[in-house]
């Protein structure tokens, strides 16, 4: 980040108010920018698995289970992996807001393309979506750290009230596009007006695409008021274009490692991804250069959070076809969209962000680490997939009650909150001098294996051997603590290298 010799004080006075306590004005730009990129990202997601597993007759792309689950965990990886890439054009060719702006104009015409019923369509517009937010994501979140100095206490308060806007979008994206895709009374008007109500699917695509929209004109009107969170540097073309050429055989040949790794023979390969980060931070840890030490911390964050999304993004396979098959969704005799589930997650998320943002203010250095905020995350998303145990069991009988699915997203969600907002914020402000970026991009690409690792197991769902599920929810709940005692265990270690301390 750019070193700025103004004081939290001076930001104080130019604040303006939005929400809870007093913030810098460029939060508002921020906050509903990505409200709007969210509602396109996740009313896309509501839809992708069930579309993919949908028979062809019904609109659907008629995939297996299994190929619909891998397809998905590759795809919502690549979204994140590529964040490396993006961050890296970000801090040494365009800058984070020129940066924000491209990938939001590739992600609107991917949403675009999704709406056109044909097989290549589809799969440009999923590249389309995930080179844009490679480039979209980690920038617009450094852009959220370069509003506030370093030890600017207001700051994780700041990234929660940045996540509420998220999960507004992420809230109201599977409504509308649930009811697009999967309602019958649209599907009736659709029928009434002369157009095939099978291709309901992408009427739901074409209004992510309009969101993203949306998101791009607010953002392009308010940017000039932004600053970027570290200067671009002057070199010579020669190491932009070796870097360059670096980050990204970089990212491809993680990306055909991933794609190996699901073939049998080679899954052993996975390993590698908890192996290769603790030597590295094992490495960092043991450096005298404290932003060695700050990259080992980093990199117990980033391990942490591979266990969390693996489990989390879930609820656009295994939860999804739950809900959809599982699941009894009716409310007093009248049948919803089983896409609606995706939006509780994120309507705990508005409920419970403010009590969050005001507990941390309230608590001020009194508040708990970071890596104990991780820990605590973790332990109330192993009770989530705890709490499905005993609704796999019933489901032997026949449909369960939606109180099963919207418990687990209440602690799901309160695991978020704990670990998500807090994990940006703590990246923007360990990072290393002119390495914003790339740390961001770090931080994303713990979500890519995370969504990877998601996306297969729920290519594992069986709707007809509920024993089997119930064990797999308690196979990973277990995983989880796990990850949990460890972080907790660690929390000492991870603060002082936080501080570029042995």
């Amino acid at each position: 980040m750019q070193t700025d010799p103004t004081t939290s004080a001076d930001i104080a006075s130019r604040a303006g108010k939005l929400g809870l306590g007093a913030h810098p004005r460029g939060l508002s730009t921020l906050y509903f920018t990505e409200l709007w990129e969210r509602f396109s990202y996740y009313g896309m997601r509501a839809l992708l698995v069930l579309f993919m597993v949908a028979p062809i007759e019904a609109g659907g792309m008629g995939f297996e289970t299994p190929t619909a689950g891998s397809l998905y965990g590759t795809y919502t990886m690549g979204v994140y992996l590529l964040a490396l890439p993006g961050g890296f054009i970000a801090d040494r060719l365009l800058g984070a807001k020129q940066s924000v702006l491209l990938g939001g104009a590739a992600i609107a015409t991917g949403h675009y393309a999704l709406a056109i019923p044909s097989l290549t369509s589809f799969f440009i517009g999923l590249v389309l979506i995930a080179v844009g937010t490679g480039l979209f994501k980690p920038n617009i979140s450094a852009l959220v750290g370069a509003l506030y100095e370093r030890d600017d206490t207001r700051r994780d308060s700041g990234f929660a009230m940045f996540y509420m806007g998220i999960n507004i979008g992420a809230f109201i994206a599977p409504i509308v596009t649930g009811f697009l895709a999967q309602s019958s009374v649209f599907k009736g008007w659709l029928a009434s007006a002369g157009f095939d109500p099978s291709l309901s699917w992408h009427w739901g695509f074409g209004a992510a695409g309009v969101g993203m929209t949306i998101s791009m004109l607010i953002f392009a009107r308010n940017m000039r008021g932004l600053n970027n969170p570290d200067p671009l540097p002057s070199e010579p073309s020669t190491h932009l274009l070796r870097d360059g050429a670096f980050i990204l055989a970089a990212t491809v040949g993680l990306l055909a490692l991933v794609m190996l790794s699901d073939l049998a023979g080679f899954r052993w390969l996975r390993w590698l991804f908890v192996v290769v980060p603790t030597i590295a931070i094992l490495y960092g840890a043991s450096r005298p250069d404290p932003d060695a030490r700050k990259l080992a911390a980093i990199g117990i964050y980033f391990l942490a959070a591979i266990a969390f999304w693996a489990i989390f993004e879930q609820a656009g396979s295994t939860l999804s076809l739950f809900a959809d098959q599982l699941t009894h969704n009716e409310v007093m005799g009248t049948a919803f969209p089983s896409a609606w589930y995706q939006s509780a997650n994120p309507i705990f998320v508005i409920l419970l962000t403010p009590i969050a943002a005001l507990l941390w203010l309230k608590l001020g250095t009194r508040q708990p680490s970071s890596p104990t905020k991780f820990g605590l995350g973790l332990t109330f998303l192993a009770a989530g997939f705890l709490l499905m145990v005993p609704a796999a069991n019933l489901a032997a009988e026949g449909r369960v009650s939606p109180f099963w699915l919207i418990g687990l997203y209440f602690l799901f969600t309160v695991g978020e909150l704990m670990l998500s907002p807090v994990g940006l914020s703590t990246m923007t402000r360990i990072a290393p001098a002119r390495m914003t970026g790339m740390v961001l991009g770090i931080w994303f690409l713990a979500a890519a294996l995370g969504n990877k690792l998601a996306g297969d197991i729920g290519g594992a769902f069986t709707a007809t051997d509920p024993d089997a599920l119930a064990l797999s929810f308690l196979a990973q709940a277990a995983l989880v603590a796990v990850a949990a005692a460890l972080m907790f265990g660690l929390a000492p270690i991870v603060r002082r290298l936080s501080e570029g301390r042995s």
